[in-house]
């Protein structure tokens, strides 16, 4: 009678298990990609961040200025965030995807079919959709603490810890200040996975049915082509989330106009970017962002 018990409870655990197996795999693999990459990323948000029409900067002049102001862990800003980011954002978009994956693929099978590109890119992009939705209080922390040091010294919030920024930017703009940029923020996540997380399956799927390359080379391959599509298709919704989640209102706003930020919204950012700086602006960061994507990828 035990042994009968015990059956089902252990069939049952590893159910708990197998469920759960993408979302701790993409938790770990997440955060060490993030860790990898973090200073790349920094460069980035801070290219991004420069009106490019007044100041001209590259990535190495970048690195050399983040150097000199605290050495190579100046380069390392914001990890506490990027990696709370991971936990969350991370976690869901890449357990979500093989999740739906799955099932869909599960359903194809019943179907007598293989699962289609149209079926991985609706994974992506609902997997994308509903990651940034909850992550993006993330997203909102992690570019105040990266592009603090942008600042003057006397309006620089100096964050001690990612929970310090969340609790500061709450308290001080209001909890739905942490949703702010959520519009791009979420477009972009639905850009990057399907030109990311979609594009890898369905080259990796490719690979296999038509090259007679072993498995980790296929795995390399489609995760370098992952990398192009989801940095070509995700860079515009990327640098207008940098723009719209670095405004802050001032605490203490005085006088007609003062304390409104400069960006109203998505198409308001666009506008403005495009008019002042030129349409190539949204792409001219091309690079840092792809070498952060790439090896991510």
């Amino acid at each position: 009678m035990a042994d009968a018990k015990a059956v089902p409870l252990e069939n049952g655990l590893a159910a708990s298990f197998q469920t759960a197996l993408p979302f701790l795999v993409g938790c770990g693999s997440g955060m060490v990609a993030t860790t990898c990459v973090q200073p790349i990323d920094t460069i980035k948000v801070r290219m991004q961040l420069v009106d490019r029409s007044v100041l001209q900067v590259t990535a190495r002049s970048i690195a050399h200025d983040l150097m000199a102001e605290g050495g190579v862990f100046k380069l390392y800003q914001g990890l506490s965030a990027a990696i709370m980011r991971s936990l969350v954002y991370g976690t869901m978009r890449l357990g979500l995807f093989s999740t739906f994956e799955k099932e869909l693929s599960r359903k194809a099978r019943e179907r007598g079919t293989t699962l289609s590109f149209g079926e991985r890119s609706l994974a992506g992009v609902g997997a994308g959709a509903l990651a940034a939705l909850v992550g993006n209080p993330t997203e909102v922390i992690l570019i105040r603490m990266q592009a603090d040091g942008l600042k003057p010294l006397s309006q620089q919030a100096r964050y001690s810890s990612a929970f310090d920024a969340l609790r500061r930017i709450a308290s001080g703009e209001g909890v739905l200040a942490l949703w702010k940029g959520a519009g791009p923020t979420l477009i972009r996540a639905m850009s990057i996975n399907f030109g990311q997380l979609t594009s890898f399956s369905e080259a990796k799927h490719q690979l296999q049915e038509h090259t007679s390359l072993s498995p980790p080379v296929r795995t390399a391959l489609a995760a370098g082509i992952a990398g192009c599509t989801g940095a070509l298709f995700s860079q515009p919704f990327d640098f207008v989330k940098t723009r719209l989640q670095n405004q802050a209102k001032p605490a203490a706003a005085v006088g007609p106009g003062s304390g409104e930020l400069l960006y109203k919204g998505t198409f308001d950012c666009l506008f403005k970017v495009v008019r002042k700086e030129g349409i190539f602006r949204l792409y001219r960061d091309i690079l840092p962002y792809f070498m952060r994507i790439g090896p991510h990828s």
